[in-house]
Order: structure tokens, then C-alpha cells, then sequence
């Protein structure tokens, strides 16, 4: 089981290349699970036509220790199964925990030796990799991480603390850094910026993601682009990231 997150600072659209890179993976034949890790839990909104699925915590809030399965896992569309962590009511708790319980719960489910995705991507908040948030890359549950970013300042900034908070807690069987999702915004010199920061950071660029109106139709239809256009070039993007990800887990494994 290839286990992948997914960082980048919130709405630089990594949600929406984490539900493509599902869809994608799952027309080549995987079995795919995507877990939001986000409080706001519309992470896999494009992968259930737009249908807000139960959180983890919601659910821990109403059932408490009556939680099943099928209570917090929905199937999506394809081979892809669906789960969102959520948060604490706005102003209260502590938005990481969160993620924490939901991996507790998992766990406690036996979710992954039910369901035995192929491949699982957490979609993970990556302005502040800390507690909670900071999980999937420090207690095994993610064995690599991908970084989605633009050229864009604030977003080459949270890359750069994203990337320090993997190789820190690697030493220590942390997740692995693997390279660099360029979603590109499409300004003058952007591609020059992205490359100076894969450089200074010695990554590779994983994937350069062009701007493409197809991507906002898609969402209005509250569907992939790999789904709504898949003999789009865009839908090839996200079909090539999602091969060069199953090579770099296969190549981890063997």
C-alpha cells in the first residue's frame, strides 16, 4: 500500500490536484482512498458529485463509541473511497486533533485491511505544519509527501517550511520528500521562481500543472477534470503525475 500526502498552503488548489491524482490513479487501475485532513472537510467534494460526506468527528460527536465503518467512508466516483476528518466547531478545540482521532479511529475500524486500497493521499493543510496537521509525516501514516505549489510568495514560503518540517522529523521514520507539484497561477517569470526554490531545496518538479479553464468547469460540476474532460490535455497532466507517483512508490518498495 503506496501511502502518499499531499501539503500545500491552503487555496493554492491542492484539494483539487489531490481529487484529480484520485481520479487519475483510479482509472489506472487502483484501488485509491483520499483523506481530507482539513477542518473546512471538502477535500472530496469533486470525487462524491458534490455531496458533503459525514466527518470523522461529526460522527464521533453524535454516535461516540457506536462509530462504524460505513458511517465515515463513502465511495467516490471510480475505484476511490472517501473519508474527511473535519475540525472543531469554529472557535473551539484544537483543529489538529482532529486529524489525530481520525487516524485513531481508522485504526480502530480496521479501515485499510477492509477497503486494501492500493494507494491512500492524505490532502493535508500545510500553512502551519504543526500537532495535529503535522501527523501524516511524523508517525508513519504517510510514507512520502508531495508538495503542491505556485510561484506565487506566500506559497514558496510554505513550501519551504513544509519541506524543513519533513526533513526534520525523517531522521526519526518520518515520510520521505519527494518533489514538487507546480500548479501554476500562469504569471510572467513564474516558472523561474518555482525552479529557484526546486533548486535551493534540491527537488525534483514533479509535475507542471497549467492554469486551464477546464479545471473551474469541472468544479462547477462539482467533478474532476480527469472525469468531466478526461481526453483533455489537462486530464493527461494529472494522468502522467499520477504514473510518475505510482513509479516513485514502486521504485520506494522494491
Amino acid at each position: 500500500m503506496l501511502k502518499i500526502a499531499i501539503y500545500g498552503k491552503g487555496g493554492i488548489g491542492k484539494s483539487t490536484t489531490a481529487a484529480n491524482l484520485t481520479a487519475a490513479m483510479s482509472v489506472l487501475n487502483c484501488r485509491v482512498m483520499q483523506i481530507g485532513c482539513d477542518p473546512k472537510a471538502d477535500s472530496t467534494l469533486l470525487l462524491t458529485g458534490g455531496s458533503p460526506i459525514p466527518s470523522v468527528l461529526n460522527v464521533l460527536r453524535e454516535k461516540r463509541n457506536r462509530v462504524e465503518m460505513d458511517d465515515i467512508v463513502f465511495r467516490g466516483e471510480g475505484n476511490c473511497w472517501c473519508l474527511e476528518a473535519g475540525g472543531p466547531k469554529p472557535g473551539v478545540g484544537c483543529a489538529g486533533r482532529g486529524i489525530i482521532t481520525t487516524f485513531e479511529t481508522l485504526k480502530s475500524l480496521n479501515v485499510y485491511e477492509t477497503i486494501r486500497p492500493d494507494v491512500v493521499l492524505f490532502d493535508v493543510l500545510g500553512d502551519v505544519v504543526c500537532g495535529g496537521f503535522s501527523t501524516p509525516i511524523r508517525q508513519g501514516y504517510a510514507q512520502h509527501v508531495a508538495i503542491v505549489t505556485s510561484g506565487e510568495k506566500m506559497s514558496l514560503y510554505a513550501a519551504r517550511n513544509i519541506a524543513t518540517a519533513v526533513r526534520e522529523f525523517a531522521p526519526m521514520g518520518g515520510a520521505s520528500l519527494i518533489g514538487l507539484i507546480a500548479n501554476q497561477k500562469g504569471f510572467t517569470g513564474e516558472q523561474e521562481k518555482i525552479r529557484e526554490l526546486a533548486q535551493e531545496l534540491e527537488l525534483p518538479i514533479l509535475s507542471w500543472i497549467p492554469r486551464c479553464e477546464l479545471v473551474q468547469q469541472a468544479e462547477e460540476q462539482s467533478r474532476t477534470v480527469v472525469s468531466a474532460y478526461p481526453d483533455s490535455e489537462q486530464a493527461k497532466v494529472y494522468l502522467g503525475l499520477a504514473q510518475t507517483l505510482l513509479r516513485l512508490g514502486e521504485a520506494s518498495q522494491s
